[in-house]
């Protein structure tokens, strides 16, 4: 059904924030870092699986054996040349640079408006509830959706090849959650809505796309996201950090280079 791999994950988001809320601060950093690495090690065996389909009947019946490797590297390198004259990584963190300093600064001048800040108890000044609120949904938000598993296993769930992306991105979001939640507080729990609506509206993007591309199109955006995603496991191993964003263009340039080789 489309659409479940985003419920999973708002799912996860939720539980995990409220496993965050109870355990507090009380997460070591080791056991972070073991699961990620975990996690980073299945995003590559889906990674591969997704790949694999540079080899599916459809693709190569419809453009021939020699040319869906050449598809997916020119998809790769005309959509990285577009995504990195675009700057669409560092675009994206500017956005949620913006998008945080904005909320900030709301909330802050609400808080002044309000008066002065109550005394704690270890006589400094506490910070507003509503200020600890706001940050943790902005930064907890901008992290569950400014990423490539967002946008790959929304459309991927939307074009039938099932919620193994989203999946994935939902044990990465919950465990995150879990994180925020014991340090920033209920705000990590209300991201949840931006997650559904967001990934929602690439999942009914991937629906609209599977009824009118056909099997050879879409096999090839799989096998060009697949690799993509390798990108992704690199960045969770800490092996490279590659901008994984600046090449989401190639999902784009793929079915297109696809329906070009095939009319000839």
């Amino acid at each position: 059904m489309p659409g479940l791999g985003t419920l999973v994950n708002v799912a996860a988001i939720v539980v995990g924030g409220s496993l965050g809320l109870a355990l507090g601060g009380r997460l070591p950093e080791r056991t972070r870092t073991v699961v990620t690495d975990a996690l980073g090690l299945v995003v590559l065996l889906i990674a591969a699986l997704n790949a694999a389909e540079v080899l599916s009947p459809d693709l190569t019946t419809a453009v021939g054996s020699a040319a869906p490797t050449l598809i997916v590297l020119g998809s790769l390198l005309v959509g990285g040349i577009a995504g990195s004259l675009l700057r669409v990584e560092e675009r994206l963190e500017q956005l949620g640079r913006l998008v945080r300093a904005a909320l900030t600064r709301r909330t802050a001048a609400v808080g002044a408006q309000g008066g002065a800040r109550q005394p704690s108890a270890a006589g400094g000044t506490a910070a507003p509830a509503a200020e600890r609120f706001v940050e943790g949904f902005v930064s907890s938000s901008l992290v569950f959706l400014v990423g490539p598993l967002a946008i790959l296993g929304a459309l991927s769930d939307g074009l039938g090849n099932g919620i193994d992306q989203l999946a994935l991105k939902a044990a990465l979001d919950g465990f995150t959650a879990v994180a925020f939640a014991a340090a920033l507080g209920a705000g990590v729990l209300a991201s949840a809505l931006p997650v559904l609506l967001y990934q929602g509206a690439f999942t009914l993007l991937g629906v609209l796309l599977g009824s009118v591309l056909p099997d050879a199109h879409i096999a090839a955006l799989t096998a060009t996201g697949g690799l993509l995603l390798v990108g992704v496991a690199l960045r969770l191993l800490r092996i490279r950090d590659l901008p994984v964003a600046d090449l989401l263009p190639a999902l784009l340039v793929a079915p297109a280079l696809t329906a070009l080789a095939a009319a000839f």
